[in-house]
């Protein structure tokens, strides 16, 4: 863990306003409220896995840009052109990898709010390598079985919601289009047909082996913040990919497909497990994976794609989970710790992105009537 230099004054002053106990109640207001203090208290302390421009930060200011346009409270925008500012907008170091560019999702959000204040050509430089510089993962001569540009499912979260942006930005489609080369090979490598969930990455694919991975219950193991960066960043994509792109439909049939399977098998007190279909084993939901269901399902109803009706329950009971795990001075706990398979959270485990995942959620809730 590192510590970076504390938020500027104007931030600061801004979000003692909001001072006082974590709301509990589903009002817009008392939302937006909710919102802002947990990212008081993510701002104040800060925590990332390797560097402040690495993806963990990439989710948690992707919850800030979220929040900025769901509210438009300028406290949001501000910490992001705070934290802009102390990275020099950079990405983060391997051009080669979807997780180094998470970040550019806030940059470039904020670019389109106040242009000019963003040096986009970090950003540039990042996607130009990454889809058409060559690398060994695009060659398939690794020595493991990561011979695919994006091995593992939360690369879908990390790269393409930028992409899509970016291929928005410059009004060329050629970006869309590797994106799609990309996804395509992720999801015929990781995407279960039979229960419309995402492996997290190889280890956790079926084959019928005696060796396949399996709960204890003999079931698939399918992790919960996977598939919640998978439906997160679908939702993400969807707003903003070109209705008439030839595979928008492609990506919104998929959207649907793991709503469905999220709703169904959301456990009564509405946080979802850290193993999906092991909810058994485990005695009390985790908040990233919740956090990212909760965006992604309502989103999916203030968009008018899912009927409020028949999901509306499910994203209600989920947020009211979520304000339950957040503390009285905005701390939003519950969240499991960086990984890739469930592995148990707690009363006291947070991280960043964590708390980016619950500002998404509030983002789309706070919109619902």
């Amino acid at each position: 863990m590192k510590i970076h230099q504390l938020i500027l004054p104007l931030l600061f002053i801004a979000l003692l306003a909001s001072c006082g106990s974590a709301p509990k109640t589903g009002s817009s207001g008392d939302i937006e409220s909710a919102m802002v203090k947990a990212l008081q208290w993510q701002e104040a302390n800060p925590i990332y896995a390797k560097d402040p421009t690495d993806w963990t930060n990439g989710a948690y200011y992707t919850g800030v840009a979220r929040a900025y346009e769901s509210t438009k409270n300028p406290v949001f925008l501000q910490a992001i052109e705070d934290m802009g500012e102390r990275t020099e907008w950079k990405t983060w170091e391997r051009y080669y990898h979807a997780d180094d560019v998470a970040i550019s999702y806030s940059y470039l959000t904020l670019d389109e709010y106040k242009p000019g204040v963003v040096d986009k050509a970090p950003t540039a430089k990042w996607i130009e390598d990454h889809l058409y510089k060559d690398h060994e993962w695009k060659q398939g001569t690794r020595k493991d079985d990561k011979i695919i540009n994006w091995w593992w499912c939360d690369a879908l979260f990390m790269a393409p919601p930028v992409l899509v942006k970016w291929s928005n930005l410059k009004n060329d489609r050629r970006y869309l289009q590797q994106m799609h080369k990309y996804y395509m090979e992720t999801y015929d490598l990781l995407y279960d047909q039979e229960e419309h969930l995402f492996a997290r990455d190889t280890r956790f694919v079926w084959t019928g082996s005696p060796d396949d991975r399996k709960g204890d219950n003999g079931k698939k193991i399918f992790w919960s913040r996977g598939n919640g960066w998978v439906i997160g960043g679908l939702a993400l994509m969807l707003e903003e990919m070109p209705k008439n792109y030839e595979h928008y439909n492609w990506y919104l049939n998929l959207y649907k497909e793991m709503a469905a399977k999220i709703k169904e098998i959301q456990p009564k007190d509405g946080m979802w497990r850290v193993s999906l279909l092991e909810p058994e084993a485990w005695p009390h939901g985790e908040t990233s994976g919740t956090g990212f269901y909760t965006f992604a399902l309502a989103w999916g109803i203030n968009n008018g794609i899912l009927d409020k009706g028949e999901y509306g329950g499910a994203v209600k009971k989920a947020w009211k989970a979520l304000t339950e795990v957040q503390q009285a001075d905005g701390k939003v706990t519950w969240v499991q710790n960086i990984g890739y398979d469930p592995k148990p959270a707690s009363a006291d485990s947070w991280q960043n992105f964590g708390t980016g995942a619950f500002l998404m959620a509030g983002s789309e809730v706070r919109k619902m009537k």
